[in-house]
């Protein structure tokens, strides 16, 4: 079979105007970035109700075996086209860092994918260079405050906010700069964070328009001053700006799947630092346009599925109505112990031992949510009966459907089966609920998510964790909603514990406030905001010929 970039590259796209039709959206709505995308103006859409069902991608967590969690959203949207449904698909937009990094684009694969996949994977529209460049003025409006007599009496060990850029630098995490003499600024301890983990992503992600972009961007924090008193970018007064900057990244991308489905691909928050979902913008805008939005998580169900629930929709309003829980045979084999070599052989054992795993996020959708769920597995040749059968059968103990996924190979028919039975559970009536409530403490909803979610017992701080979280309810923080921020590979912040543990403690190393995005972030461990280059670098595969033709994505 072709590689993935040449499946895109003979794909029959329609011009986007046509893709846009089909999804209901007028022309004058669209601004056109060449034939294949565009931007939507969603402000004449602002006062249409929603009408659409919203059905929820997420996974097992993460493995070396990968478990196809983007290709199966855009396999499901389509194959659900196939049925005649009026659909939407809403993803996030690939981050150029681990596109020349390890993970490669993240824009589906096989037949199941969004294209132009080149455009989408690396410069896209823009959205993410107008996302840095927002945050980097921020850090350079502060750094001019203090170098031009610091009136707001900002501490310089007390900066928190971060330049970024969107690469996979090591070089850049930590750094010290304003060196070179006293017209040079102050020098200080620096450090960037790659784009995707900034701040001002989540925030783009979770407004609603350009009003409350530039109020939640007027929150953000950017330090404390000499007696402790927190320093917002409205105080430097950026926060106009930095909307300036971002008046048209806040808009949607309009593209298309590999079988003309209409897709908003838009923003791109981390998964543990943040969010981890495409924007509310284009979910909103997508749930007023058509009746079924496919849209997905980042990572594990523990991680992007539990913050999609738990910070976004209720941000938002948003009430899903159904959830798919996608894994593999292959990744429930590797939680089972066998070694990535191996997993291409028959081995009904370490699945059993490894299917814990798989149960534990579905319990979490069916009992924790309150959502009703249908597992998708993601096929492939050396699937063996006998392992399928058993995943069916420990699933059908908790009433949870399974349903084969080949849309990797097949496209949208590969998906009717899931497609059908997604169907049936959006018709279902549900009792979707939150984890924790938000009159809650700070302490309580971490409790709240480590018991419930995750399946540990306990939870232990650091002295400047247990610290930071009473200053952050003095300060009147303690009503918003916590983002847990830990390994994706486990239930617990220990990478190498994998399937189900139990009895395990969460260890809180750090805690901080995204007043503007309206999360308090709690670090587990040493979390990566700013990711490094592998030994070979997918980078060092791609490649442009004189043509203007790429090679080497994938």
């Amino acid at each position: 079979m072709k590689s993935d970039i040449e499946i895109a590259q003979s794909a029959k796209m329609l011009p986007i105007g046509q893709v846009a039709a089909q999804a209901g959206i007028s022309e004058e709505l669209l601004e056109y970035y060449g034939r294949y995308k565009a931007k939507i103006d969603i402000t004449p859409l602002r006062n249409k109700p929603r009408k659409g069902k919203l059905i929820l991608v997420t996974a097992i967590n993460p493995t070396p075996a990968g478990e196809g969690k983007t290709t199966t959203s855009v396999g499901l949207a389509d194959a659900l086209r196939r049925l005649d449904k009026n659909v939407l698909l809403c993803l996030r937009e690939p981050s150029l860092g681990p596109v020349f990094g390890v993970k490669g684009g993240a824009a589906g694969g096989g037949l199941a994918q969004v294209v132009p996949m080149e455009d989408i994977n690396l410069h896209f529209t823009g959205d993410f260079h107008a996302i840095g460049a927002a945050n980097n003025l921020l850090a350079a409006m502060l750094d001019n405050h203090i170098q031009q007599g610091n009136a707001l009496g900002i501490d310089v060990k007390k900066i928190t906010w971060r330049r970024c850029v969107d690469m996979n630098d090591r070089q850049l995490r930590n750094i010290v700069d304003g060196l070179g003499g006293r017209m040079q600024g102050v020098p200080r301890e620096d450090g960037f964070d790659i784009t995707v983990a900034s701040e001002i992503m989540a925030v783009l992600c979770l407004a609603t328009g350009l009003k409350d972009l530039k109020e939640r961007l007027a929150r953000i924090i950017v330090g404390y001053t000499y007696d402790d008193k927190p320093v917002t970018a409205a105080d430097l007064k950026a926060q106009g700006a930095m909307a300036a900057l971002l008046k048209d990244a806040i808009k949607p991308n309009l593209v298309q799947t590999l079988e003309n489905t209409p897709a908003l691909v838009h923003g791109g928050p981390f998964a543990n630092i943040a969010h981890g979902c495409n924007s509310v913008s284009a979910t909103d805008t997508a749930l007023k346009l058509a009746d079924y939005v496919v849209t997905e998580a980042g990572f594990g169900a523990d991680l992007g599925a539990e913050k999609f629930l738990d910070i976004k929709c209720r941000c938002a309003g948003l009430h899903p109505d159904a959830v798919v829980v996608v894994a593999t045979v292959k990744a429930l084999k590797y939680n089972g112990g066998v070694a990535k070599a191996d997993l291409g052989k028959e081995n009904v054992a370490a699945l059993e031992k490894g299917l814990p795993n798989l149960l534990k996020h579905v319990e979490n959708i069916t009992q924790v949510f309150g959502l009703p769920c249908v597992v998708a597995i993601n096929r492939f040749v050396n699937d063996t009966d006998a392992e399928l059968e058993l995943i069916r059968s420990k699933c059908r103990e908790l009433g949870v459907h399974v349903a084969l996924s080949e849309v990797w190979g097949k496209g949208g028919e590969g998906g009717i089966d899931l497609a059908n039975e997604v169907l049936r559970l959006t018709q279902q009536p549900n009792s979707f609920t939150f984890a924790y409530p938000l009159e809650a403490s700070l302490k309580e909803k971490i409790q709240a998510v480590v018991e419930k979610v995750y399946g540990g017992t306990d939870v232990s701080y650091t002295p400047a964790a247990a610290k930071e979280l009473a200053r952050l309810e003095s300060l009147g923080f303690g009503s918003l909603p916590v983002c847990m921020a830990k390994t994706q590979y486990s239930l617990t912040d220990d990478p190498t514990q994998l399937g189900r543990p139990s009895g395990f403690t969460i260890h809180i190393s750090k805690v901080k406030v995204s007043a503007g995005a309206g999360f308090v972030v709690v670090q587990t461990g040493e979390i990566m905001t700013m990711p490094g280059l592998p030994k070979v670098p997918a980078a060092e595969n791609i490649d442009v010929d004189e043509n203007g033709v790429i090679s080497g994505l994938f």
